[in-house]
């Protein structure tokens, strides 16, 4: 029955609900800055209706709920393009500074040292017998080489600085899963037993989710969607089970989560990211994480790690490397090859991992199938002796005399001269040697008799070129390093040999140390405009040295603008998507400022009537008296 005590009912259920919703308000508006924030607002419909003869008469306001203006598809399409943000920035940033340690562009760099270097032996060529031109030649060497190792030094140090950030990246994935897990169980509590939402511990749990997305690409899974047209038309959000999957992997699952395993334990450092199943199986993942920043530090460092050595076998940067570790090791091939053709007393290749009785074309040196000559010079710098010795796929290090093998085709009794005379022949001035170290290392050694040594004999190697170029020959002396003028085997350990390091003026620029003499060099700066065959992987680049590193610098290049336009086009998309899920859930604070007047207004009204039934009964109590 409707009394005047009713009517003050309606007017404190209406200063209620204003007091409510000027809180809403005022915790809108202090959070506007905060992080993850949605914005709230409280629901009001109308109370039950008092029954009366005439029809219903209204009871005043309530309060249904205090509710999140949250729209769940917007907020994915939020997450998913700031996690390919994420992924954009950190690629773009790291190439771009692998891109600055090629500043060719700029005319410095390797390849200027590689032009220079080439102009140092034309120098040479011209001036055979100059001892400060064999310095400069040999510091501007030293200068190519040092550039070249501490170019590779810098890429494996970004490499590892990114192997670095995917531990640490990993370690707060799953302390923010474990958050998450943490949030559910009081998400749960607070929400048990009626239809109120945990608004700020969701948007909480939001943020987390967010920032998961960022760091790995983590899919979020709720069990339904549920509208709420009644708080905005916006307004709906994903309630039921939860689970957040990393490619099919649960890493929190409810009121649960699963930490990710991180092992580094090759002989490299490099982290492998695994999943541990309930039985303790680990299950490698790295090869499929794709999204976020660890997406972009696994395709940046390689997420395939070979199974031995524990090096990524893939990866942007692994390939600068492995390319600039070919350029290098066919830059020291190639010009070793050349330098043994300049006479000496001995040779002694780098240690090998060649068995003497193996196919050499079988083993992990770069031997082709041909023919090199072993050439012996005397004191004056005639030549008095040539022999023919070839490679074939059944070629062997060692062996008797007259095999098919190194030592058995030295070692032949032959008439190297046709001139019926047995006792200067290769056989009787060069002898082999191959020795066999504890470690399975083994190195060969081809020198001079003791007595034409000291006559004043010298020999060289030079490769027997089938169709004129350079690259046609067996590559022998260079696959081995015999007689180099370049020590080391890729970009990590090129040097200039030791002894020219020590005193370059033992270099020499001919065949053998007669004055004048400068095929050698000559052949050097001929170098340059020859092609090789650079290995990388399973690709091969048939072509100049010069050519070689532009393949390096050009595919760094490419790497990075690509990543620099595609970073521009997600940054557009997330702009775009950013202003629409602020347009809906962020606070305005304008619009909470217009709601507090109403608010306040709405107070005031209720309070009115509250004074208004006030006067009434001291009115009635008056006609008492």
């Amino acid at each position: 029955m409707s009394s005047i005590f009713n009517t003050l009912n309606i007017g404190y259920s209406g200063l209620n609900a204003s007091q409510l919703a000027v809180d809403a308000t005022s915790h809108n508006i202090a959070n506007a800055e905060v992080e993850g924030y949605t914005r709230q607002r409280v629901v009001q419909t109308a109370a039950t209706p008092v029954s009366k003869d005439i029809g219903q008469l209204g009871n005043g306001v309530k309060i249904d709920d205090i509710g999140r203006i949250f729209d769940s598809f917007v907020y994915t399409r939020y997450t998913n393009i700031s996690s390919d943000k994420s992924y954009s920035d950190y690629e773009t940033s790291k190439l771009q500074t692998l891109s600055s340690y090629f500043p060719e562009i700029d005319g410095v760099g390797i390849k200027s040292d590689l032009a220079n270097y080439y102009d140092k032996w034309q120098t040479f060529a011209d001036n055979p017998d100059n001892d400060s031109v064999k310095v400069t030649l040999a510091t501007q060497a030293k200068t190519l080489s040092s550039h070249i190792q501490s170019t590779r030094d810098n890429i494996y140090h970004l490499q590892k600085q990114i192997n670095d950030d995917i531990a640490v990246n990993v370690r707060e994935v799953n302390e923010i899963a474990q958050k998450i897990a943490e949030l559910n169980v009081s998400i749960d509590q607070a929400e048990a037993g009626d239809n109120y939402s945990a608004n700020d511990l969701r948007d909480q749990r939001n943020l987390l989710e967010k920032n998961l997305g960022d760091l790995i690409g983590a899919e979020v899974n709720y069990g339904q969607l549920d509208a709420n047209t009644q708080l905005d038309t916006n307004a709906n959000i994903r309630t039921g089970s939860y689970t957040i999957s990393v490619n099919g992997f649960n890493i929190v699952d409810g009121n649960s989560y699963h930490p990710l395993t991180l092992t580094n334990d090759n002989e490299n450092g490099f982290y492998e990211i695994s999943y541990k199943r309930q039985d303790g199986v680990l299950i490698p993942m790295e090869e499929d994480l794709n999204g976020g920043k660890i997406g972009a530090m696994l395709d940046l460092r390689g997420g395939s790690l070979d199974k031995q050595t524990g090096q990524p076998v893939d990866g942007i940067i692994q390939k600068s490397l492995v390319q600039l570790d070919a350029f290098s090791k066919g830059l020291i091939e190639s010009t070793n090859n050349l330098y043994a053709s300049t006479s000496t007393t001995k040779m002694t290749s780098n240690y090998l991992d060649i068995k003497p009785d193996s196919a050499l074309m079988d083993g992990s040196e770069n031997i082709k199938e041909g023919a090199f000559d072993l050439i012996i010079y005397d004191s004056d710098g005639e030549e008095v002796a040539r022999r023919t010795i070839k490679i074939d796929n059944t070629t062997t290090m060692t062996g008797d005399a007259g095999s098919n093998s190194i030592q058995g085709q030295m070692e032949a009794n032959k008439d190297d001269n046709d001139d019926n005379d047995g006792t200067n022949d290769i056989d009787d001035f060069l002898n082999f040697n191959w020795a066999t170290y504890p470690d399975g290392k083994s190195a060969l050694e081809f020198s001079m008799d003791p007595t034409a040594k000291s006559n004043g004999y010298t020999f060289a190697i030079e490769d027997v070129l089938s169709d004129g170029g350079f690259d046609s020959g067996t590559n022998f002396a260079g696959a081995l390093g015999m007689n180099r003028f370049f020590d080391g085997d890729d970009a990590s350990s090129i040097s200039l040999n030791n002894r020219f390091d020590k005193d370059p003026t033992i270099l020499s620029a001919g065949s053998t140390s007669s004055s004048g003499e400068n095929d050698v060099a000559l052949n050097m700066v001929q170098h340059q405009f020859e092609e090789y065959n650079f290995k990388v992987g399973d690709v091969e680049y048939n072509t100049t040295t010069y050519g070689m590193f532009d393949v390096i610098s050009t595919d760094v290049g490419i790497a990075t603008n690509s990543a620099i336009t595609k970073q521009e086009t997600v940054n557009t998309q997330f702009n775009a998507v950013e202003l629409e899920y602020a347009s809906v859930s962020k606070v305005s604070v304008d619009e909470e400022m217009t709601n507090l007047i109403r608010y306040q207004n709405s107070y005031a009204a209720s309070a009115k009537i509250i004074t208004t039934v006030d006067q009434m009964m001291q009115t009635l109590l008056g006609l008492k008296r």
